[in-house]
């Protein structure tokens, strides 16, 4: 297994105080939202480096809300047999 680059793609998961309905998901360059009952809203999508992530990071910064976590997700990597074979 190699560590991913800083500039690899990855998915990433960002939680936030308040409720978001959808329509923000095209602001948020088409992230999956999900509201929650305790009053958050998880945005999941990917992330093609980390220009792109501060760029999101801004987003959540301009709309006042509060950034409750940032969480980098598994992503699917290709096989380990693939680059043992060059």
């Amino acid at each position: 297994m190699t560590a991913r680059g800083p500039d690899a793609a990855t998915s990433y998961e960002l939680r936030i105080g308040g409720h978001l309905d959808q329509r923000w998901s095209t602001w948020f360059d088409g992230f999956t939202l999900t509201r929650h009952d305790d009053g958050t809203t998880t945005l999941h999508g990917v992330v093609r480096d980390q220009s792109e992530l501060h760029g999101l990071l801004n987003r959540v910064r301009d709309l006042g809300t509060t950034l409750i976590s940032v969480t980098p997700l598994a992503t699917p990597t290709h096989d380990d047999t693939d680059a043992d074979s060059r």
